[in-house]
């Protein structure tokens, strides 16, 4: 090979390494641009498992064969049949190489990788090395084999072994040095691919923590989501989505767009999600939320923007109350095909300040879609979002025709069915989406109460357990929820200076709700012998499905959940 000629080759065959990403494609890279160019066989040895950055290596090495390739065989021996075989020891070689070797500290292969120089298989040190990788009887002869240890940016990390046929010229001098630059930037690569295998697992780890690992099911609604980062090289953004239940049956749904797509923008996105889940817990009306994440976001820093929508759905008063902060509207997706905006005053983003939040409220009728989304679903370089927000409801009204007119598609598919709208290669931004059908609470499976804060009243709920039961047939249940609402009413005429409200559910389960004005929450605790009260809650945690407290505005409502037909919890 003329010396212009090798040039020109190492030249293209480092840049064909360096398009790599991942760890295959930089070996895949090292064999194509090697084979059959510079020899007419190749064997690539990583080490196993390969060390990340300052980790220290696992004792003893262990080299795993993670490639080889070879020249087609028309082009090593021609078209005709019965072509004599040429290649000698090469094919063998390959044939029996070893898929793991154990690499002994002070033997011959250990040696030649320390020494770190690539160098022919023809002294006694080399050829034995060469042994250790293959279990091959017959060897290439003289300078027919090159031996070229991997080093990354701290530590040999591997080994590939370049094979010449014998009615091919034997390699010579100047190869080494080929194949010294061809060790060097693939083993770079390999340390870049590995680095930056372990930065997107990390980017992934950070993502997946810093979103829902599963959507509650609250009653009277069914919901869906998806996530999808803007491309493989920006893994992790500011876009995020949540559902949070909310005392009487309600569900915040929430979504929201941190500006950026790096771990910056993730991890405030991931501290405005949790400030967002600490005033849903405070039962704060839609444009309170926004208010003090507006607040929130400033205390941040001065660039700190994101746009958000956060809804509350009453599944008994089929109604949603929502606010928006300059992200894009939400689209409502009705049981007849019919789509339609929901109108929200935009307002001003997050992070701007002194922004007066607006609610709306608006009915959400049973059957119907509520679908929210960020804006990389909808806007492109191509559209711009409100093209992009007229896509989406042709695409909703399109899948609404998918079934029949008595039935929707369910959620899962209803939302793979959304992200086609955006095609390959148009994406730009992250995808967050939240998608949430209203199934409601029909009056008739519910039963509410008003009781004055006396005794008496405990007397009055039970009444008013057995008369719904007996009207939903649910006597089966009765013994137990007279005694659980009486434990509960007990202790909320005790302490109110208010009504006491208590409200049936009947869904799946039985719910039952007892609201009073005393925002101190009831906590389990051991009751001495002497003592009258402190029981209560052990019978409710011992015979409910299970029971909750949460602390309202003007109070606090305790829950619990009685499953016909289950057995008692022993």
């Amino acid at each position: 090979m003329r010396e212009t000629d090798r040039l020109r080759f190492v030249g293209s065959a480092t840049r064909r390494i360096a398009r790599g990403l991942d760890l295959d494609e930089i070996v895949l890279g090292l064999c194509r641009a090697s084979v059959p160019t510079f020899s007419d066989a190749i064997l690539v040895y990583l080490r196993h498992p390969l060390p990340i950055g300052d980790e220290q290596p696992v004792n003893p090495w262990v080299l795993k064969l993670r490639r080889t390739d070879r020249i087609p065989e028309e082009l090593a021996f021609g078209n005709a049949r019965g072509a004599v075989d040429h290649s000698g020891p090469v094919l063998p070689l390959l044939a029996s190489a070893v898929p793991l070797v154990e690499v002994r500290g002070n033997g011959p292969l250990a040696e030649v990788l320390r020494g770190v120089r690539p160098i022919f298989a023809e002294s006694q040190v080399s050829k034995a090395a060469l042994r250790e990788l293959t279990s091959a009887a017959a060897l290439p002869e003289g300078r027919r084999a090159i031996l070229a240890p991997l080093r990354g940016r701290r530590r040999v990390i591997g080994a590939a072994v370049f094979l010449r046929r014998p009615d091919r010229a034997s390699f010579d001098q100047e190869d080494l040095q080929v194949a010294a630059q061809l060790a060097t930037h693939s083993a770079l690569g390999v340390d870049k691919a590995v680095l930056y295998g372990r930065e997107a697992s990390i980017a992934d780890e950070l993502q997946r923590t810093m979103l829902p690992d599963d959507l509650p099911q609250p009653t009277g609604v069914r919901l869906a989501s998806r996530y999808l980062p803007a491309a493989q090289s920006a893994r992790v953004g500011g876009d995020w989505y949540d559902a949070i239940p909310l005392p009487g049956s309600r569900v915040a749904l929430v979504v929201g767009d941190v500006m950026g797509h790096s771990t910056t923008s993730a991890a405030i996105m991931g501290q405005l999600r949790t400030t967002v889940q600490t005033l849903a817990g405070l039962d704060l009306p839609p444009q309170e939320v926004l208010h003090h994440l507006d607040e929130q976001a400033q205390r941040l820093g001065t660039d700190r923007m994101a746009t958000c929508v956060y809804a509350v759905y009453d599944p008994v008063a089929h109604r949603i109350t929502a606010a928006n902060a300059g992200h894009p509207p939400p689209v409502l997706l009705h049981s007849d095909g019919s789509t339609e905006l929901v109108d929200l005053p935009p307002n001003a983003p997050i992070g701007v300040g002194g922004v007066d939040f607006e609610t709306v409220e608006l009915d959400a009728p049973a059957g119907a879609t509520l679908v929210l989304y960020t804006d990389g679903l909808v806007e492109s370089r191509s559209r711009d979002v409100w093209t992009g927000v007229e896509h989406l409801r042709e695409k909703l009204a399109t899948i609404s025709q998918l079934t029949r007119p008595d039935a929707a598609l369910p959620l899962e598919p209803m939302c793979d069915e959304i992200l086609d709208i955006v095609g390959p290669g148009d994406r730009d931004d992250d995808i967050a989406l939240l998608a949430a059908r209203f199934e409601g609470i029909a009056p008739e499976a519910v039963a509410f109460r008003r009781l004055d804060p006396r005794a008496e009243s405990v007397r009055e709920a039970r009444r008013m357990v057995r008369e719904s039961l007996e009207r939903w047939e649910l006597e089966e249940i009765e013994d137990a929820v007279e005694l659980l609402i009486s434990e509960v009413v007990t202790n909320a005429v005790r302490y109110a200076e208010r009504p006491v409200t208590v409200r049936l559910l009947r869904t799946d389960v039985l719910r039952c709700e007892v609201g009073d004005d005393v925002p101190q929450l009831p906590r389990l605790r051991q009751a001495g012998p002497a003592d009258e009260g402190g029981r209560g809650l052990y019978l409710v945690q011992r015979l409910a499905r299970q029971w909750g407290a949460t602390r309202l505005s003007t109070g606090k409502l305790v829950w619990f959940e009685v499953a016909p037909g289950l057995p008692e919890k022993a």
